[in-house]
């Protein structure tokens, strides 16, 4: 089983997609972790999410799937399992936070939220890293042979 979550290919499409995803991620998962870029930090993104009615187990894997899972798409690392997670997660955020504000970001300030056209990306990359895996230069690969 672990055998096949991280066997994959030496593709470099592989190492494109996980790299995106993990560079346009990253950033979100260190402002819940760690209060980085302006973020609440752990404690701050806690109260916010519970307080938006989402229980605290599911925040606290929101929060270490954000911040843990583009480390393991940068290295290459159970990209499959880190992908699908943050599939999951933008998902959630979709329906739980941007799905009533439309498909466009907020782009020019005159909707009151963020749209989920950013999120849509972000599921279609995690979804094409899922069934092709990490690729070239991933940990997965070099496991696997």
């Amino acid at each position: 089983m672990f055998k096949r979550l991280i066997t994959t290919d030496q593709q470099i499409t592989g190492f494109v997609l996980r790299w995106t995803l993990a560079i346009v991620m990253f950033p979100h998962g260190a402002q819940k972790a760690l209060g980085w870029f302006g973020g609440g930090g752990f404690s701050g993104t806690m109260e916010a999410m519970t307080g938006m009615g989402l229980p605290a187990v599911v925040v606290i894997l929101v929060i270490l799937g954000e911040f843990l899972g583009p480390i393991g798409l940068a290295l290459g690392f159970l990209s499959r399992a880190a992908a699908a997670g943050l599939g999951i997660i933008m998902t959630g955020a979709i329906f739980f936070g941007h799905l009533q504000h439309g498909f466009f970001m907020n782009w020019y300030g005159q909707q009151a939220g963020e749209g989920f056209e950013y999120h849509l990306l972000a599921i279609g990359i995690a979804i094409a890293i899922t069934i092709q895996g990490g690729g070239a230069f991933s940990v997965d690969h070099q496991l696997s042979r």
